[in-house]
């Protein structure tokens, strides 16, 4: 299974409909692969906290149609990252994820929202379904940034089956080390595969960490970009994850 992680490159002097053609671009270019992945809130960046409502869409907006019409051209399995999703119910960072044909297989709303008392927590509506989308050869879990430093959120995914975590973020520079740390711990307590694709420049004046990363389901990093706009793709053995927790078969152990 080969999954392509392309981390945007979130520029201010970009408009978000520009930015949605070029990614769509991009996406194309990745037929071959079977899995694409995207990063959180590209369109906007995660940090362009006023930008959220002022660029907000419904789910079957602008950006569904360009990534299913990219997925479908592409003939690629789509992460889309998430979006700004303007709902009659409220605002959520949704996820969206998409088949080769160009349906949508899944979306997701963040459960876990960053900022405590301001920005995405108190702008942005909470999530409340787990949620998984089934694969030929894997089934994904879906979490979103910051739901990385939940790990039952984990725990539950991978009750729900899943054996890959796709992790979109817009997670910044200053704590980078913890994004490679919780991306290698959420691997190796659930014997997942863990594809965290983030965004890379700087945006709303928050320096972004970049650094993609694919963990196995050792712990191994498997491939790490650098903090520039990149495409990182790597080859992955979904059986793996099978054979992990058959030789070392500590989920079997699990008390709660």
């Amino acid at each position: 299974m080969r999954a392509s992680l392309i981390q945007i490159g979130v520029n201010e002097d970009e408009s978000v409909e520009a930015r949605r053609r070029r990614v769509a671009s991009l996406v194309r270019e990745q037929a071959g692969a079977d899995l694409v992945v995207l990063p959180e809130l590209w369109t906007t960046g995660a940090f362009a906290y006023e930008s959220f409502e002022a660029e907000a869409e419904p789910l079957e907006g602008p950006t569904y149609e360009a990534m299913a019409k990219a997925a479908s051209d592409a003939g690629v399995w789509l992460h889309a990252g998430s979006i700004p999703e303007l709902d009659p119910a409220g605002l959520y960072n949704t996820s969206l994820v998409f088949s080769p044909s160009g349906e949508l297989a899944a979306a997701y709303r963040k459960i876990h929202r960053f900022g405590f008392d301001k920005g995405e927590a108190v702008l942005m509506s909470a999530g409340t379904e787990v949620v998984t989308a089934r694969l030929p050869s894997t089934t994904l879990g879906l979490a979103t940034c910051y739901d990385l430093r939940f790990p039952e959120l984990f725990r539950r995914l991978v009750d729900a089956d899943a054996e890959m975590f796709v992790v979109p973020a817009g997670w910044p520079e200053r704590r980078r080390s913890h994004w490679t740390l919780l991306a290698q711990a959420r691997a190796i307590e659930n014997q997942s595969y863990v594809v965290a694709c983030g965004t890379a420049g700087t945006h709303a004046r928050v320096p972004q960490a970049g650094h993609s990363i694919v963990v196995d389901p050792w712990g191994e990093v498997l491939a790490e970009a650098g903090a520039d706009e990149e495409i990182l793709t790597v080859d992955l053995d979904p059986a793996k994850v099978a054979t992990t927790r058959e030789q070392f078969p500590a989920l079997k152990d699990r008390v709660l």
